[in-house]
């Protein structure tokens, strides 16, 4: 298995796994020392109370590090969950929110108040104007109610998908504005 290696902190060599007879070292500060045979790296690494780390194996001759291996991995195991974590915040979500040609004024408000609050946490918000019946013959009463939505969420969202028939149901999407165009 020594010869797969990929950028995992378990399959880096260490000291005497490293089976190369020449190696190119890296100081613990980040200079470069030279080329050395094995022992006299890990003789090195010994002398600084470190460990030599093959950082890069397919280069020629493998470059080695001189550093202490545990907090080697504490480090790049923390970068990978901080990486982890900031790709779940970017996930943008689609929040959906149901009206009809009827509703009433103060659910209508009270659905605005959660389509405004979708957009400020980043999310897009999914309008659905949901006709039944002989409501289907009147879509302009659905546009009327779309465009009071866009007005009102007009500093904090822009329209992305323009209100569009599918079916019974007029769909709009909104998005967040960027911080950028703001």
């Amino acid at each position: 298995m020594e010869g797969n290696y990929t950028k995992d902190t378990k399959e880096l060599r260490i000291n005497r796994q490293i089976s190369s007879p020449e190696i190119r070292v890296i100081d613990p500060d980040g200079k470069q020392i030279g080329i050395l045979t094995i022992n006299q790296a890990i003789i090195m690494a010994e002398q600084h109370g470190l460990d030599l780390v093959e950082v890069s194996p397919s280069a020629n001759p493998p470059v080695c590090r001189i550093l202490d291996y545990g907090k080697f991995k504490y480090q790049r195991s923390k970068k990978s969950q901080a990486s982890k974590k900031k790709r779940v915040q970017s996930l943008v979500h689609v929040k959906e929110v149901k009206l009809r040609p009827m509703t009433e004024e103060h659910d209508f408000q009270f659905k605005l108040r959660h389509i405004k609050e979708f957009l400020t946490e980043g999310n897009k918000a999914k309008v659905s104007m949901v006709f039944r019946g002989r409501e289907i013959t009147h879509p302009e009463l659905g546009r009327e109610i779309f465009k009071r939505i866009t007005e009102a969420v007009s500093d904090i969202g822009t329209i992305e998908q323009e209100p569009r028939m599918e079916g019974r149901n007029m769909i709009m999407l909104l998005t967040p504005k960027t911080k950028s165009s703001s």
